[in-house]
């Protein structure tokens, strides 16, 4: 006559939801913030732009608190490739560091922009968001 009792579903609310951890905005920026500066540092290590790299490797540790793998085999990919790649990593770095006022990245991100923008032939910059 009773139907049994059902346990709580997966999708029920936690009765204890202020037990997990909980991340501010600025923690999860700055996540996102390292991910694509490491994504930015190993396309920079393939193409063996060392200085540039370096730079990017500060940046990385600064968010982390420690430094990054470097990037140790290289793709084989064609240059042109890669700076196109470069390009819209450091846009998506821009992007991030801008939201989160770190005006550090966001000079080294433009600056990124602009030297693999550079870096490919003029007729085919036309694709790239901001090209000059």
């Amino acid at each position: 006559m009773y139907e049994p009792i059902r346990p709580k579903s997966v999708l029920t609310p936690a009765d204890h939801a202020g037990d997990f951890p909980r991340r501010t905005r600025e923690e999860e920026l700055d996540i996102q913030l390292a991910g694509h500066l490491a994504a930015l540092l190993a396309v920079t290590d393939d193409l063996g732009l060392d200085e540039a790299a370096d730079r990017i490797a500060e940046q990385v540790a600064r968010l982390r608190g420690a430094p990054p793998v470097r990037h140790a085999g290289l793709s084989d990919a064609p240059a042109s490739a890669l700076h196109r790649r470069a390009h819209a990593l450091a846009g998506r770095a821009l992007v991030v560091a801008a939201s989160r006022a770190d005006t550090t990245v966001a000079i080294l991100a433009a600056e990124r922009m602009d030297a693999h923008t550079e870096a490919l032939p003029a007729g085919s910059r036309t694709d790239l968001v901001g090209a000059h």
